[in-house]
């Protein structure tokens, strides 16, 4: 992997979030292990991990204390920055924290110029702007096994339309569906 991954959890009508939050397409989840064996492998080939503000909230909240978790230690060691403009710090337990930047796109783009590879994790509003400036190489979409019909939509409305090419794809237990896409 090169460039910058987006990787998301989605409905199958292409809702990231149901009227509830992501809380309704966790729920139709009842097996991760396709998606934890993937994301181990995967974590040994990023440099960095992208998060927007609330997910970085939810995440710091999690990942430093699920020492039981087999991703624990590959998610507490990575470089993490929160792309928020009202955050000054970013905590992370007992380890390093996260790097605070105002702006995702111009982060990303300085971060190509060192070959970092990184990885955009839910973080709805920063996946946007990245794939509205044309920083997204690739999408990832875990497809969960229920359609919601409303909710938070893949794209923003009045997105333009965002052609994709799929390289892989795989059926994971409990009817989870993988999809990679290279983005342009």
């Amino acid at each position: 992997m090169s460039g910058l991954l987006a990787q998301q959890w989605t409905s199958v009508d292409g809702f990231l979030a149901g009227v509830n939050g992501e809380a309704d397409v966790f729920a139709a989840v009842s097996d991760f292990t396709g998606s934890e064996a993937h994301n181990t492998a995967l974590l040994a080939d990023i440099d960095e991990v992208l998060l927007g503000r609330r997910t970085y909230e939810k995440f710091a909240e999690y990942w430093p204390t699920a020492v039981d978790e087999p991703m624990a230690a590959q998610v507490n060691g990575l470089a993490k920055t929160v792309c928020s403009t009202t955050l000054t710090a970013a905590t992370w337990g007992e380890h390093a924290p996260a790097r605070v930047v105002p702006d995702p796109v111009d982060h990303v783009r300085a971060q190509r110029a060192t070959g970092a590879r990184m990885i955009v994790w839910g973080s709805v509003s920063v996946m946007r702007a990245l794939l509205a400036a044309g920083e997204v190489d690739e999408l990832e979409l875990f497809v969960a096994p229920i359609a919601l019909g409303a909710g938070t939509p893949l794209l923003a409305p009045g997105a333009a339309p965002l052609p994709l090419r799929l390289t892989d794809s795989q059926t994971w237990p409990g009817g989870v569906i993988r999809l990679r896409y290279t983005v342009g």
